[in-house]
């Protein structure tokens, strides 16, 4: 009576009944193939289950450029190719057939050959060969971890490709939730932000194949159509020397910094976006902050190319959205200072009007008060004070704006008859003479900002110095800057 098989070993002798000695066929056994004779048969190919084998890849097909889960699949009714090697069940009875077409080897003969080839089949790869005991199994995506593109080589890879015509780009799971507008200036920082907004307002741009506007927000996945574009220069190489020197004279405007936002004392003349004939501004400069992982800080709201003071910048996303429903719920507290034309009859008032850009589609328009009502009219609130004044001839002025319009303070100094000094738009006084000693720029600084952390939610408080022009006609007037301001105690709404 033969011996039960035990859990280590086939329970016959290698020599007895039906071994390969006797030249009678090997019977199927049940136990587990742990032995060398069982490992020699793997590999030579002799062992067949009794199960069906998972599909294998048909004959011929190159798979040199599948995905790693793929060279273990293929589709059903497909003649099978030659495996390399193959691991029995654990679980089912399995039969010892010789292979028709193979190269065989005998197990009791190790020395002989035999077969067309005369040489034993090549050992098979590592992923094809599954653990003891275990089934073989297909490789899923979630076995092979593909490393995604980094930001830099997305951004490089969309450029070079826009320059030669309509592209498709597809939103990636960290840009998911993003402004349209915002998307494109982070895959294309040489495109300025105007011609952005131009694409936008004229439908040239399409998401999912449909017309977008600037505030919606992209999904992950979304394909986004741009048309051809012209891009400026690509931005300094980091730690070239003009990256270093962008860095350098960036590092000096710096008002407060923290691992989350920083502000900047902006200077005169100095743009914060691109823009037609545009090349050096805030926004191009900051590519020289980029940090090892490609982030690059972030505006958060914008200051006119001739105004002079605070500006914020957010140094990560989450600082850059926080900061930004910071601004549109007017949880952020502005004073600006200025020098008009003439003294208003009114020390302390309120200006309350609708503005509107006299020419539809232009960025940099001159905004113009407009009727409740009127085609892209929106409200514009602000309060003033005058702090001090130069007889009657020119009036320190200090505003808080309510709301956030373009050129809004500027506006509405012309409406109530004192336009500020410098101002190339809204200066409309005839026969009115500078000073002398008075520099012909624009003299509005953004002189202080109250905002929440947008980590913390605890109050940032910045102040900015006056600019060297503004700072020339204080001390030409006699104005003194420590003066108490007034404005702090006007209305916040």
């Amino acid at each position: 009576m033969t011996k039960p098989p035990s859990r280590g070993g086939s329970g016959r002798s290698r020599t007895g009944p039906g071994g390969p000695a006797s030249g009678r066929p090997p019977r199927a056994r049940t136990g587990p193939r742990n032995t060398a004779r069982d490992a020699a048969e793997r590999a030579a190919g002799l062992v067949v289950s009794s199960r069906a084998a998972p599909p294998r890849p048909a004959f011929g097909r190159d798979m040199s450029d599948a995905a790693p889960w793929e060279r273990d699949e293929a589709p059903a009714g497909k003649v099978p190719a030659k495996p390399k090697a193959e691991k029995p069940k654990a679980d089912k009875p399995t039969s010892v057939r010789p292979r028709t077409g193979a190269a065989e080897r005998p197990v009791g003969r190790p020395g002989t050959r035999s077969g067309a080839e005369g040489r034993a089949p090549a050992r098979p790869r590592r992923d094809e060969r599954p653990d003891a005991g275990e089934a073989p199994r297909s490789r899923g995506p979630a076995d092979a971890k593909v490393p995604g593109p980094t930001r830099r080589a997305l951004r490089e890879a969309t450029a070079e490709a826009l320059a030669t015509g309509v592209q498709t780009l597809e939103v990636t799971q960290d840009e998911a939730g993003m402004r349209i507008d915002r998307f494109l200036s982070a895959r294309f920082p040489q495109l300025p932000f105007t011609r952005i907004q131009s694409l936008v307002r004229k439908g040239e741009l399409r998401v999912n194949g449909k017309r977008a506007k600037a505030a919606d927000r992209v999904e992950s996945g979304a394909s986004v159509r741009v048309p051809p574009l012209s891009l400026e220069a690509r931005p300094p190489a980091p730690n070239s020397p003009r990256a270093e020197g962008d860095l350098a004279f960036l590092r000096s405007l710096i008002l407060y910094e923290d691992q989350d936002m920083m502000v900047l004392n902006k200077p005169f003349g100095l743009a914060v976006q691109g823009g037609s004939g545009t090349t050096r501004h805030v926004d191009g400069l900051l590519e020289a902050m980029r940090d090892k992982d490609g982030q690059k800080p972030r505006l958060v709201h914008r200051l006119d190319k001739d105004t002079a003071g605070c500006l914020i910048i957010a140094k990560t996303r989450l600082a850059a959205a926080t900061l930004a429903k910071t601004f549109r719920s007017r949880a952020a507290r502005k004073i600006y200072w200025a020098l008009a034309a003439g003294v208003p009859k009114v020390r302390q008032g309120r200006i309350s009007t609708y503005l509107a850009k006299e020419e539809i589609g232009e960025a940099d328009a001159r905004m113009r008060v407009a009727k409740h009502g009127d085609e892209g009219a929106s409200h514009a609130l602000t309060y003033y004070a005058v702090v001090d004044q130069a007889g009657q001839k020119l009036a320190w002025l200090s505003l808080k704006p309510v709301t956030g319009r373009t050129h809004q303070l500027r506006a509405h100094a012309a409406h109530i008859g004192h336009p500020l000094v410098g101002d190339p738009k809204y200066f409309d006084i005839e026969n009115w003479e500078l000073p002398g000693g008075l520099q012909n720029r624009l003299h509005l600084l953004a002189r202080r900002i109250v905002i929440p952390h947008p980590r913390t939610a605890k109050p940032i408080d910045v102040t900015a110095p006056l600019p060297p022009h503004m700072a020339q006609s204080w001390n030409l007037l006699g104005f003194d800057a420590a003066r108490y301001d007034p404005i702090v105690e006007a209305p916040e709404a």
